[in-house]
This record gives structure tokens, sequence and C-alpha cells, in this order.
């Protein structure tokens, strides 16, 4: 009976500790002042289920080396389970505190995504400051001991340990062992039902913080690691055949028809400018907060603005790879990250540069950042610069490598000198596909430039703004202008104003603007479209086939009927069309949005079109 108390304890640890720290995570992360009592008791009770599957889990080893101890004693037993507190401890300090720290910048639950940037250890603590990462191990260290402590408390007193008198009492002891091991099984699995212990099972309110609150981060994160795995498998809401269908209703033809023509000619310079959480609720012409990005409102009255773009995701590897390769982005995976399958990707720069242009790329930061060097190299780009191009003095302006100021004037430069090389030699100059990423409007946001007090995101905007302004301004003077094309589209969006969440298409609207004297006139352009439908549609316009292009859509092509975009987050999906927005979760199983009025046909064309992209990045 001691030994089963003894364990009862070990797993009572775990769930309280887990109960702790949810108000903890509630009080830190809490964007609409301090959770009320009711929501963090709410929190907690739904909660429970995920924080005694995971304490089961790792109560299983203390149990099997229990029973060991029932026929024989050893003091390696005690050890060994010492151990096993102290790595227990320790793991969870680092998964609960990273989670609390975390969650600010990136509004969901730890999980395997953190995993892709491990690899990258200075670009991680790019976004903080020294006291906040020197406070982080702090805390952990902290809850570490704390936990151990609690932990080993449990211990009975040396002389309480003995063996039974008879082999009959050792076997009761076993048989009421293995009985505990049966209960630990039922809470690890969630009951007896057929629905295992799964994400969705602590979703309770409207509210996503509190459904994020009451998510255990330890299961999260194996939950997730297991699941990224396997996420083709779980896409599969269709047959095959019909979700083909329902995906060719979409529009993706891999051909332009008779298009709306932009350009004065097909074969201007190009600068493509991917522009850092550059997302439409800073822009007032996009319907955003007034007076933050004067310069982009100002250039949007001169070039051509696609007023409803949409970001396919969240993160900068993804946007990236949609931006330039026409390719969709997946919850749990970053197809940047895999090599064998980002290689095979079709992309703008390596369609121009058959077509006789030169490509390069440019960047202030860490140019092997998420694998992103491997993937340029490998998709067309002839020069990829980062961090390393630039003097050393100059690479830490920003905590993410070289503010803005410094490579935007670098992009000009280079520009400038083709410029004049065009004028004095223009038979010798190819023309020239440059894409530039930013990196100054990234958290931490710590920008020279102080026009927007007391909000340092909207601040980190306008200082990009004010960068680019000040850039176009200086490149409309060169001859290159009247044969040049300039794209500035953002990465992603960011959570910005306080509260905006992925149930509103606020979150993903993102600008698309071109402009430069390659333009006939200025427009708007009013129509549904995703971040990945650039690659067809700036080489419709030059006349270029993109049928390497299977999920991007010309959107001035005459085949372009039905206009939606589509964006995934780290759990689920939203799909935009003319009659509202609809947000699937699927760890909570459940709909974020479905606005203005349920519809059934956005639930099903957003499923849809997640599968067959699923099924074809399988393939590949």
């Amino acid at each position: 009976m001691k030994r089963l108390l003894y364990l009862l304890r070990i797993f009572l640890t775990y769930v309280l500790v887990f109960v702790f720290m949810k108000p903890v995570f509630m009080l830190y992360n809490s964007s609409e002042g301090l959770p009320s009592l009711h929501d963090m008791v709410q929190t907690v009770l739904h909660g429970l289920p995920l924080d005694c599957s995971t304490a089961g889990y790792l109560t299983a080893l203390p149990l099997l080396v229990v029973i060991a101890s029932c026929f024989t004693l050893h003091r390696a037993f005690r050890i060994l389970l010492k151990v096993y507190y102290a790595l227990t401890a320790f793991l969870l300090a680092v998964i609960l505190c990273t989670d609390c720290a975390l969650y600010s910048f990136w509004q969901f639950k730890l999980d395997a995504t953190v995993f892709h940037y491990l690899d990258s250890p200075k670009e991680i603590f790019s976004s903080v400051s020294l006291a906040y990462v020197i406070v982080g191990v702090m805390a952990i260290l902290l809850l570490s001991v704390l936990i151990y402590l609690l932990l080993n408390s449990a211990f009975p007193r040396k002389k309480q340990a003995v063996l039974p008198a008879n082999l009959r009492k050792k076997l009761w002891n076993s048989l009421l062992l293995i009985m505990f091991g049966g209960v630990l099984f039922l809470f690890i699995r969630g009951g007896v039902g057929k629905s295992t212990m799964n994400i969705g099972r602590a979703y309770f309110s409207e509210r996503q913080f509190l459904n994020h609150s009451a998510v255990n981060p330890a299961f999260s994160l194996i939950y997730s690691s297991l699941k990224s795995q396997r996420f083709n498998q779980m896409s599969q809401f269709f047959p095959n055949e019909e979700a083909e269908a329902l995906f060719q209703s979409l529009g993706y033809d891999p051909q332009s028809l008779p298009t709306d023509s932009l350009l004065r000619h097909q074969r201007p310079h190009v600068v493509l400018i991917l522009m850092e959480g550059f997302g439409a609720s800073f822009i007032e012409s996009l319907q955003g907060a007034p007076g933050i990005t004067p310069q982009f409102d100002r250039l949007a009255q001169e070039g051509v603005l696609f007023s409803k773009c949409y970001a396919n995701s969240f993160r900068t590897d993804r946007g990236t790879v949609s931006a330039l390769s026409g390719y969709p982005a997946f919850p749990h995976i970053s197809v940047m990250k895999l090599p064998d399958k980002s290689r095979s990707l079709a992309s703008i720069a390596r369609s121009l540069l058959r077509e006789g242009y030169a490509t390069r790329f440019l960047y202030g930061g860490d140019i092997n950042f998420t694998n992103m060097n491997s993937y340029l190299l490998s998709t067309g780009y002839q020069e990829v610069v980062g961090d390393t191009y630039f003097p050393s003095s100059i690479r830490h302006t920003h905590a993410w490598g070289v503010t803005d100021a410094i490579t935007f004037d670098t992009l000009y430069q280079q520009l400038s000198h083709l410029s004049h090389q065009e004028e004095q030699h223009p038979e010798s100059v190819r023309p020239l596909f440059q894409t530039f990423l930013t990196l100054a409007s990234h958290e931490p946001w710590k920008v020279p430039y102080d026009r927007i007090p007391n909000d340092e995101k909207a601040n980190g905007m306008a200082y990009l703004d004010s960068c680019l302004g000040s850039f176009v301004d200086k490149i409309k003077k060169l001859p290159l202008w009247d044969n040049l094309l300039i794209i500035c589209i953002a990465d992603h969006g960011i959570n910005w104003p306080s509260g905006l969440t992925e149930a509103s298409a606020q979150r993903s609207h993102i600008t698309l603007l071109w402009m430069g004297g390659a333009l006939k006139q200025a427009r708007l352009i009013p129509v549904i479209m995703n971040q990945s439908d650039l690659p067809a549609t700036l080489l419709g316009q030059m006349g270029i086939s993109h049928q390497d292009f299977p999920f991007s859509r010309d959107v001035l092509s005459a085949s372009y009927q039905y206009p939606s975009a589509t964006h995934t987050f780290e759990n689920g999906y939203a799909f935009i069309d003319s009659t509202g927005i609809t947000v699937e979760d699927f760890d909570g199983r459940r709909l974020l949005a479905d606005d203005p009025e349920p519809s059934a046909h956005r639930q099903t064309m957003g499923r849809a079109f997640l599968q067959n992209t699923i099924a074809d990045l399988d393939r590949r």
C-alpha cells in the first residue's frame, strides 16, 4: 500500500505543477487585462484531462521501478528515480517557461514548430534582449529545482523500504500496482471511448486564449510532433476523386487566358521586396489604422494596389515559399525546412533565369536560418547575400542582423550600378530579378526610429515604411526607373492590434503593391487572392508560362472565375471568398469563425484545398 501511495503522490505532484502553471501562463500572456477567477477555474478544470494524461506518461517509469522493487531491493532503483525526477523536472521547466515566453510572439501553444528553429539558436534569441534571456533561464532553473524537490519529497523514508514478508504479499502488492497501471493507462488514453486523448479535449470557450491556456504544453509538444509526421493521413476529408474535382473548381488554371495588361513592356527589371510582417492592419489604404504608413499610402496611389491579398501562412519561412514558389503553406509543416521537398519547387527566379534574367537575393540576416540558403540556391537564385556580406561593424544594427535603412541603401547602390552599366553598355546588361527580404519590422521591433511612441510594433512598421519611401524616391531619379517593376508584398501579417487572432480575416490580410516606370498606369485591383498567386500573375503579365506552378493563379486572367484565398496556421486553416470567411481549428475540432453567415461550401473548399496540397507535398 505504501508503494501505491508513493506513486499516487508522484502522479499528483506532476498534475499540481501543471495546474499551478495555468494561472501563471494566463497572467503573463493576457492582453485583455487580468483574467477573472471564473476563467482561471474553468481553464484549470477543462485542462485537467490533458494534465492527467501527461502526468500518466511521466509516472509510467516510476511505476515499473516500484513493481520491480516488490521482489528485490536495490539501491540503484532509488538512484534511477532521482535521476529521472531531475531530468523530468528540468525538461518540464523548460517546456512550461518556453510556452509562457513564446505565446506572446506566436499566439499558439508550444508545439513541434519549435524544433524547426533549434538549428539556429542565435536567431531564436535575436527577438529578445539579454535581460529577457537571463530572466528566462533563472525562471527555468528555479522551477526545475522546485519540481525536483516536490518529487523527491515523495520518497518514503528509508526504514520503510522493506520487502514484503512472503511471496503472497509480494504478489498482492504487484497486483495492486498493476491495477494502478491500468488506471494510469486510462488517464493517458483519455477513457474507454473510441476517441483517444487529444488537444481538443481541453477546448471549452469561444475565446481562443482560454482554450490555449487550458492545453498542457508538454502534451501539445509531443502530440504535434507525432501529428506533423502523419498529416497527410489526417487530411483525408474526401475520396481522392471528389477532392480533386472540388479543387479544380477553385480555378487553378496553368494557363493565362487573355489577361488585363499592366505592363508597358514584358521584360522589365523586377525588384521583389518581401516586407517583414507588413500586414494590412497597419495600412490606411487597406482599411488599416491611419497614420502609420504614409509613404506606402502615397505610393499606393501611384502604383497598382491589390487590395485583397491574403498571406498563406504566419511565418517568414512559409510565406517566402508561398510568394516565390507559388506553393501553399501547411499546418505543422515548413516546406523550406524540408530540402528534399523544397528543391523540387518551381520559383519565379528559376522561370526568369530561363528567360535570361540574372537572379539575386538580398537579406540582412542569417541566410541559413530555417534552411533558407538551400531553398534559394536550389530554386534558381544565382547570388544569395546575407549578413556576412556586410562589414562586421553593422551586422548587429538590429537584433536579427543589418537594419533596413542600411540594406535598402545597399539595394539602391546595386541598382544604381546596374543603371549606370545599362547606360554605358546596354547590350551587355541582362534583365535583373532581385529579391530583398526586410527584417527590422520583426520582433523585438527595436528600430532607430521613434515616430510612433508607446507602440513598438506600429513604430517598427512605420520605420519600414519610411525606408521604403526613401528608397523609391531615390530610385525614381535613375534612368533604370523607366524599365523597372517593384513589387512589395508582405511575408505574413501579425497579431496587431492587440487581440487579433486567426479567427479574423484581418490577421492574414497583407499588402501587395506593384509600382515603377514599367507600369502603364495606377490601378486598384480589389480581387481576393493569395500571396501564392504572385508567380502566376507576374509570369502571366510577362507572357511566360506558369505551368510549373499548380497552386498559383493568374488573378488577371479571364480564367480566374472563383476569387478565394486560403490561410493556414499551426492547427488549422482559413478559407475566404466573396461570401465570407470560415476558419477551422483541427485541434479543437471546431469552427473559430464562419462569418457573416455559416457556409458548408467554404468549409468543403478549404478542406479540399488542404487535402490536395498535402497530397502533392507527400508525392514530392
